[in-house]
């Protein structure tokens, strides 16, 4: 087994989503991408028409009413990478992402909140004019953890 992928996991998920066909394509994403788990915050949204896979029986899901409880449930170890376009977020190009953690994404309107931003261990963005499709900007990030690069 290769040492670099030892005891490696990741979950994503959306806090306060707008709309349920963004989760629909961003849990289809995770899934195709290597997720261990999927999650939201806030809002709740059944299954959906645009997870085509059923990525929401095919891995875990969790829903959390808010960010403290998502936040006091983490999994140990596992860092918060909040990905959100703001002046002190590391660009994603060349972020290192960590072995175990949690990506969190914010609604399209709204971004992360300021709570959010500040408990996460990291923060990333990528380059981009305008703000990108929650889903889509998600599987950016995942797309790019994919990519051979050192983990931290």
């Amino acid at each position: 087994m290769n040492d670099n992928f030892t005891n490696e996991f990741f979950g994503i998920g959306i806090q306060n989503g707008k709309t349920p066909e963004n989760l629909g394509v961003l849990w289809r994403s995770a899934q195709n991408l290597g997720a261990s788990f999927i999650f939201t915050i806030g809002n709740r949204y059944a299954k959906q028409a645009c997870d085509t896979h059923n990525a929401v029986k095919s891995m875990p899901y969790f829903h959390y009413d808010t960010f403290e409880d998502f936040f006091n449930n983490l999994p140990k170890g596992a860092r918060l990478v909040g990905v959100e376009l703001t002046d002190e977020a590391i660009p994603l190009e060349t972020f290192q992402h960590p072995r175990r953690c949690v990506y969190l994404l914010g609604a399209e309107d709204h971004g992360l909140p300021r709570q959010a931003i500040e408990k996460s261990h990291f923060l990333v963005k990528f380059t981009s004019e305008f703000s990108l499709n929650v889903a889509v900007a998600g599987s950016i990030v995942l797309y790019d953890r994919g990519l051979p690069k050192p983990r931290v």
